[in-house]
Formats: structure tokens, C-alpha cells, sequence
């Protein structure tokens, strides 16, 4: 494959795209267009969008063997995220590590879910008191303090590593400042002083584990993607537990699988008697329930 990316034929932006392009198709990746671009713009130290604009440019050799040593990566099924090190999520870029989760963009659905909680609560710019369980990548909390500009963060991780990922992805997008890292489990570490809590829980059933894609398999953390048996381990503890953290009229704003909606709006009424409200993500698929607890 070295070989073909080294041709003669290659010497330009236009003909490196279309033959990475070419080998991504026929490998059948998801997206391959946009795999070939993000990759080769990486190089060239442009942005994904503007690679037409440098089409005619000459290709050095050095470039080029490092666009081969990404498509090697990415035909043995390594994800994108994973080959350069970072993510985008909500416009901002996170670095990534071996600890978290890449943050997806239908996770942005549940951004939006918070700030609209935050609209019908008092507005944008009022002083909230947040947590974000499970913070990986610190994309949740890093994403809302950016929109949230008198906000102040209780990022908590089981994961020391992920802990120290999220705080370099807070300093790197200028919220250090508001942004608390915590290592604990789940809400044991903390009190009744929270206007609302975020989560992008692991939810999915043990025994599907192994259904997944290789790319998710070799490359995520298993700890934060298995939900137990019945994929709801997460959801008994936050739902179970957020009263004790949250204020009056506090919400509890968690990612969901496109099939727990209606499993854990029942939960919800068994463990603590009250309605959740789902949110959809631009699929039409069910992706953020709240619940706000009076």
C-alpha cells in the first residue's frame, strides 16, 4: 500500500486524496471520504474543510509517508480519533487517551438538553453548580462551561487517567478555571449543592459487548461502555442517589441507549416516583432522558 501512496501520480493534494479515498471505499469504511480528508489535512496542517483549496499542492515525501503510516492505521481498523489523538466534539477539540471514551457527536444532544434545562431555570448566564459523572474526555463539561460563562464544574472519573485527560481538555479550551476534577464513583463524593447532573453513563448490556465493532472492542475503555446484565447498573445509582446531591428543582440529564427509553422511564417511577422527559438526537432516536427532581 506504501507503495501505490509513493507513485509518481501522487505528487499533488487532488491525486493523494482521491487514491487514500479510493483505498477507503474499497475497504468499505463508514466514512470514508471524510476519513481521507480529516487524515491528509492533518498533515498538511489544515482544516478538513479547506483540503480543496490545496489541491495543487505538491506532496512532499516526508508528508507522504506519514499519510501512508495513517491509512495503514486506519485499514487495520483503527479509528480516526484514536490515529491523530484527538476528537472534535461541540466545536472544541479534546485529546483523547487510552481512559476515554470518543466523544460522538449524538452525545451533543444531551449539551443541548442541559442548556435548554438551564434556559427554563433561571438562563445562561446564572452561576450554576454542575457535575458531569463519568467525564472521560471532559467533553460534556467543557462543552457546557463554554456556553455556561458563570459556571463552575464537578467533573468526576473512577479513572485517574481520564481525570488527567479532561483537565489538560479544560486548560486547552480555557476553562480550567471553573472546572473541578474528582476522582470518585459515581455521586459518592459528593453533596447536596448541585443545580443539575450530566452523564454519558456506560449503558451497554454485558453479553452485547462482543456484538460491537472492532473499532469500539480494541479501542474504547470497557469501563466505560459495559452497563451490566440489563445495561441499567449506571442508571440505578444516579437515578437512585441524585436527590441527595441535587437543589430544589435539580435535573439529572443522562444519555441513553436508542432502546432504554421506555425501560428506565419505568425505572424512574419505581425508584424515585417521578416522570422523565426524553429528548431525541437528530436521527429521530431516543438519546437524553431528564429528571427533575422537586
Amino acid at each position: 500500500m506504501s507503495g501505490i501512496l509513493d507513485s509518481s501520480e501522487l505528487k499533488n493534494v487532488q491525486a493523494l486524496y482521491h487514491a487514500v479515498r479510493g483505498l477507503f471505499r474499497d475497504a468499505e469504511l463508514a466514512e470514508a471520504d471524510l476519513d481521507a480528508r480529516v487524515l491528509i489535512a492533518e498533515v498538511l496542517g489544515v482544516e478538513p474543510r479547506n483540503l480543496v483549496l490545496e489541491y495543487e499542492q505538491e506532496i512532499s515525501s516526508e508528508k507522504l509517508a506519514v499519510v501512508a503510516r495513517y491509512v495503514e492505521e486506519r485499514l487495520s481498523g483503527k479509528p480516526v480519533g484514536r490515529i491523530l489523538g484527538k476528537r472534535e466534539f461541540w466545536g472544541l477539540e479534546f485529546s483523547l487517551s487510552p481512559a476515554t471514551l470518543e466523544p460522538r457527536p449524538d452525545t451533543e444532544t444531551l449539551v443541548e438538553a442541559a442548556l435548554a434545562f438551564c434556559q427554563d431555570h433561571g438562563g445562561l448566564d446564572k452561576p450554576w453548580v454542575f457535575a458531569d459523572v463519568g467525564t472521560g474526555t471532559g467533553a460534556l463539561a467543557v462543552a457546557l462551561l463554554s456556553e455556561l460563562p458563570n459556571a463552575v464544574c464537578v467533573a468526576v472519573d473512577i479513572s485517574e487517567e481520564a481525570l488527567e485527560t479532561a483537565r489538560q481538555n479544560a486548560a486547552k479550551n480555557g476553562v480550567l478555571d471553573r472546572f473541578i476534577p474528582v476522582h470518585s464513583s459515581y455521586l459518592d463524593a459528593l453533596s447536596q449543592c448541585f443545580d443539575f447532573v450530566v452523564s454519558n453513563p456506560p449503558y451497554i448490556r454485558s453479553n452485547v459487548i462482543e456484538e460491537l465493532s472492532h473499532e469500539v472492542r480494541q479501542h474504547d475503555p470497557m469501563l466505560a461502555l459495559d452497563g451490566g446484565a440489563d445495561g441499567l447498573v449506571a442508571y440505578k445509582e444516579l437515578i437512585g442517589n441524585a436527590k441527595r446531591v441535587l437543589k430544589e428543582n435539580g435535573g439529572l440529564l443522562m444519555e441513553i441507549g436508542f432502546d432504554q427509553a421506555e425501560e428506565l422511564a419505568g425505572l424512574a417511577k419505581g425508584l424515585v416516583d417521578l416522570e422523565v422527559r426524553c429528548l431525541h438526537d437528530l436521527a429521530g432516536q431516543p438519546r437524553v432522558i431528564t429528571i427533575v427532581f422537586p
